[in-house]
């Protein structure tokens, strides 16, 4: 069916049954390559988030790349009227739709190299997947967008997150931490605010969703799994911003820095997605790289594609007209 982005994408429902909310779904977005190939990108979004990146699809098939872009369930496309946004118990339960859409990707579109391009909670998700199905071929690389593998906060609160994993992950489903909103970010971003992007604030609110118990105990266990060492068998791409900053409320420096989560636990703890992982900090940049400042994301486009000549570059691009 037609998506919600216009006649150059497509969207699919994925059915996924049900869960104690009842009927769960993902959507998985397709725009095709101009021309013949056989490799495709599969975007996964972050924590309050959804695909609407247009300018990222542009980017890859402009390099002859298909491109492909998942809401996860309880997001975006995918949210239900019965459903709370983004309410998991455990970052695994992602894994269906993942496979889904690889294996659509793969048999269904028939390409043969597949790299996932994940953002924030969605490079945790899929470093933890790749893991899973390491030896299967299903996957080629990764590029982790500011991936989510640490906690924000002071190491005693770690400790403290650490402490309580296993309580929240049995007080009731829709307990909602009280954490304090943050604007910062969101107000850096939207157009009607101090961004340039226009996006679904119903699918992509200011102030992000509320952080319910349950997810945060999800996340820290998917944390503390990956700290322990994942065995991810493809190459790796991580990119984060050369700085972070603690903001509430917007200033300008929210437009050159991560002020979500601290780069430098993303350096710290890429190395333990698996053995052959590239970490390179980008100047100016912000929680979401591709949303940065023109300049800045014109070099996250470029750290991509030379990774990507570098790593995929073998005989996959054999036959594709589109390849640079």
């Amino acid at each position: 069916m037609l998506d919600v982005l216009g006649p150059d994408y497509e969207a699919t429902v994925l059915p996924l049954g049900h869960d104690e909310e009842g009927e769960v779904v993902a959507t998985l977005v397709r725009r095709r390559a101009a021309g013949p190939s056989r490799r495709a990108v599969l975007y996964i979004h972050g924590f309050t988030d959804y695909f609407f990146q247009t300018h990222l699809a542009d980017h890859f098939v402009a390099q002859g790349f298909h491109f492909y872009a998942l809401d996860l369930r309880k997001y975006g496309r995918s949210l239900l009227p019965h459903q709370t946004p983004a309410l998991v118990r455990s970052m695994t339960h992602y894994f269906p739709e993942i496979d889904e859409a690889v294996r659509i990707i793969r048999e269904d579109d028939g390409n043969e190299v597949v790299v996932i391009n994940a953002h924030s909670t969605g490079g945790l998700i899929s470093a933890l997947w790749a893991d899973r199905v390491r030896g299967t071929g299903r996957v080629q690389g990764l590029i982790l967008n500011s991936p989510f593998l640490d906690l924000n906060v002071s190491a005693y609160l770690r400790s403290m997150a650490d402490l309580l994993v296993w309580p929240l992950a049995r007080v009731p489903a829709r307990t909602v931490l009280p954490l304090a909103l943050a604007t910062a970010y969101g107000r850096s971003l939207h157009h009607t605010f101090h961004g340039e992007w226009d996006y679904d604030l119903a699918w992509k609110p200011l102030t992000g969703f509320p952080v319910h118990a349950v997810w945060l105990s999800a996340v820290r266990r998917a944390q503390r799994r990956l700290h322990g060492g994942l065995n991810v068998d493809v190459p790796v791409l991580v990119l984060c911003a050369d700085k972070g900053l603690r903001l509430r409320d917007f200033a300008p420096e929210a437009h050159s820095a991560d002020v979500v989560l601290d780069p430098d636990h993303m350096a710290r703890w890429a190395t333990r997605i698996g053995g052959n992982v590239t970490c390179v900090r980008v100047p100016g940049g912000i929680h979401d790289l591709v949303l940065s400042a023109e300049p800045v994301r014109k070099q996250v486009f470029g750290e991509m594609d030379r990774w990507t000549r570098g790593y995929l570059a073998g005989d996959a691009y054999q036959g594709n007209a589109n390849s640079p």
